[in-house]
């Protein structure tokens, strides 16, 4: 298994300068979220080959990995336009990943959620033209149910990912997002069993208790979805369910510690959370 590092409270921190400082925290891995300095949300991508070198040249140096890429577009979209961009965004990425060597890419399923078969068909077109690019490529596509994204149940992600089959699709179960995925963690996970390769370790509350009231936002019956990246134990995830889930299916693949909230004690949230992932993986 590869304990990463989603270093996003770090964005500020110049590209060249990452990787010493994820192996500082204790890391030998990071999953490459977006910055706008390489490959920043919904546009396309900035590396360019010095870029990359440089990094490359970083990475060896600190002797930390990239465990994955995670690009965000909008593949889905019921905008042809916006989707027919997003794939030309895709294979620069995919370019991107093979000159890192990187083997492992991961996303989210976008488009809308009031207009979920348009989004599922926009979805499928990209993939009709992607996917044959990632089994060329040799490279893994780990996909999660995102709140907002066409499909949030995590049951129903993983009936579509396995509708597609492709040997290099599986099924990323992100703990935050816990609650909007169905919340029932046991069901989810034994429902994909070992098409789960990877997961985002991170705490959030229950944004259904109190009888749906336990956020109230204006103006009344806004769709706007609320959720947390915490550290573990500053939220309701059930942690027992999920490291007992993982450990009963035989999970081996990626898990990134992806902790959102807490940019003025970064440091210290990275240090704890590599700690109590380890503690809880050990046990």
């Amino acid at each position: 298994m590869k304990i990463a590092l989603d270093p996003y409270m770090f964005r500020a921190t110049p590209l060249p300068e990452l990787p010493k400082l994820v192996a500082d925290l204790g890391y030998e891995f990071i999953e490459l979220s977006p910055r706008e300095d390489f490959i920043p949300f919904f546009t396309q991508p900035r590396a360019e080959r010095a870029t990359i070198g440089a990094f490359r040249k970083a990475l060896s140096g600190a002797k930390v990995g990239v465990s994955s890429l995670l690009p965000l577009y909008r593949w889905s979209g019921p905008d042809e336009d916006e989707r027919q961009a997003a794939v030309r965004y895709w294979k620069r990425a995919i370019e991107i990943a093979v000159e890192l060597g990187v083997t492992v890419m991961n996303s989210e399923f976008n488009g809308r959620p009031e207009q979920a078969s348009l989004s599922e068909d926009q979805f499928r077109k990209s993939m009709d033209e992607l996917l044959p690019i990632f089994e060329r490529e040799g490279i893994q596509l780990r996909l999660e149910p995102h709140p907002d994204d066409f499909v949030e149940d995590g049951k129903l992600a993983i009936d579509l990912i396995r509708g597609l089959n492709s040997p290099v699709l599986s099924f990323l179960y992100c703990a935050p997002h816990t609650f909007h995925q169905g919340g029932d963690i046991d069901g989810i996970l034994d429902h994909a069993g070992s098409l789960t390769t990877q997961v985002h370790v991170a705490d959030s509350l229950d944004h259904r208790a109190s009888s749906g009231l336990r956020y109230i936002v204006n103006p009344p019956g806004t769709t706007a979805r609320v959720h947390q990246h915490l550290d573990i134990g500053q939220g309701e995830v059930d942690w027992d369910a999920f490291f007992g889930g993982l450990e009963r299916n035989g999970f081996d693949g990626i898990m990134t510690v992806c902790v959102f909230a807490w940019e003025e004690r970064a440091r210290e949230s990275s240090t704890f959370m590599l700690d109590e992932v380890r503690r809880r993986t050990r046990d």
